[in-house]
């Protein structure tokens, strides 16, 4: 076996075809938010960025267990031609609600 690295194909993950779409995202971050829930990943929110929007850069917010947060950083670098965007910052948050901390949850954002 070569020491090559090959990029990461819809073959690659057999959970591709098990979840529909979802309607109605921003156009600039429905691909991420596609690749991961296709993978297994429950994403919560997401946002393409921008002036006018809740985030400066494209973000999904989805909650898991540890290994979920390095699973979907390794699917967003494997999958990033299908993205069509590079990985930027992966971060546990809590979200603070009627006073109270809510989470963890996972944040992914891209450049």
């Amino acid at each position: 076996m070569s020491g090559r690295k090959r990029s990461a194909r819809r073959a690659d993950f057999p959970g591709w075809a098990k979840y529909p779409k979802v309607p109605g995202l921003d156009p600039g971050i429905s691909r991420a938010v596609d690749v991961l829930r296709r993978n297994g990943i429950h994403t919560i929110e997401s946002c393409q960025g921008g002036e006018g929007h809740a985030y400066a850069e494209p973000t999904v917010l989805f909650d898991g267990p540890y290994s979920d947060g390095l699973r979907a950083l390794s699917l967003a670098v494997g999958c990033r031609r299908e993205i069509a965007r590079q990985p930027l910052e992966l971060r546990r948050v809590w979200r603070i609600q009627e006073g109270e901390p809510q989470g963890p949850y996972w944040e992914l954002q891209w450049a």
